[in-house]
């Protein structure tokens, strides 16, 4: 029996991520994420309080997990699937899906400036730092192995923030404000979604509006 390298063909393997979402979630530019729910805490979470209710951890996770590859351009819509829920419990849903989103953008917005602060810190650090390295040629007894330590640090941290943290903050800050503008719809049954140009056109204008 001829012997086959696995290895070989996991790495050669290719992804399909781009025909699943196309297939599972992207119809006429809408893309839609569905959650089948067999109650009103499979939202909610049944420790918060009324009129002070938050997310479902579970909800949470599996709606950004599910909203995260979408591509950015398409508008979401959440389609809850269950035949279970009263009027003002589908009230209270859509209105906690925006707070608590909306929530999350106001913390990751608190990050971004903190963060950007502390670049400007490390920044001007990383310029004294080079200063002082540049003086050290001109004066033999200033500790300079110091200061070269000091100049990396500040602009390994300045390049980190650059080219890590601050592109994941603003692909953070991206989906919590495309989730705390998400559309909430509800059905009894799970359907195909079809949307009709002026369906389209109505879902852009609402989220004209929450701008």
């Amino acid at each position: 029996m001829k012997k086959r390298n696995f290895i070989q063909l996991f790495d050669r393997k290719q992804s399909r991520i781009d025909s699943r979402i196309k297939r599972d979630y992207i119809e006429n530019g809408i893309a839609t994420v569905h959650c089948c729910i067999s109650g009103y805490n499979d939202i909610i979470n049944t420790y918060s309080a009324k009129d002070q209710e938050s997310l479902n951890p579970d909800f949470v996770e599996y709606l950004q997990e599910a909203a995260n590859p979408i591509p950015d351009e398409c508008p979401l819509v959440l389609n809850i699937i269950g035949d279970n829920l009263s009027a003002d419990e589908k009230k209270v849903i859509a209105e906690t899906i925006r707070d608590d989103f909306s929530y999350k953008l106001g913390l990751v917005e608190k990050e971004q400036d903190r963060e950007f602060k502390l670049f400007l810190f490390m920044l001007i650090g990383s310029i004294v730092g080079g200063l002082l390295l540049w003086l050290t040629d001109f004066l033999d007894e200033a500790p300079r192995e110091i200061f070269i330590v000091l100049f990396w640090f500040f602009g390994d941290r300045m390049f980190e923030y650059i080219f890590i943290t601050g592109h994941e903050l603003r692909k953070e800050k991206r989906l919590a404000g495309r989730l705390a503008s998400i559309k909430v719809n509800f059905s009894d049954v799970y359907e195909k979604p079809h949307y009709t140009e002026e369906q389209i056109n109505q879902l852009y204008a609402e989220l004209d509006l929450d701008q």
